[in-house]
């Protein structure tokens, strides 16, 4: 079953350092959807390993199958516009409306 578009939670507005978490979820999708988070229109990276996302200055932890995004500690670089897209490699990939959160 193709997946609905999805419900994200994204505040609106944030205290610089302290920890946000954004949520992303649909229920129809058969197999359970994967969740990708995009800031200003761009695709957020998975944290692999350590070394490469401190040199990518990675703050937050996507976990795509939760469809979660945590910021340990935000920053007034977490500023923007937030999305999330859930696919499960049937039908057409879903979308949520763009949030802006400023920090």
């Amino acid at each position: 079953v193709a997946p609905t578009t999805p419900v994200c939670d994204v505040p609106s507005s944030a205290m610089t350092g302290t920890v946000v978490q954004m949520s992303c979820k649909e229920t129809e999708g058969s197999p359970p959807s994967e969740y990708q988070w995009y800031k200003n229109g761009v695709a957020l990276l998975e944290k692999t390993g350590t070394g490469s996302a401190k040199a990518a200055n990675i703050t937050y932890t996507m976990n795509k199958k939760s469809g979660t995004l945590l910021f340990n500690t935000v920053t007034k670089n977490d500023t923007g516009e937030y999305f999330c897209e859930a696919s499960n490699g049937i039908g057409s990939s879903q979308k949520c409306s763009v949030r802006q959160m400023q920090v």
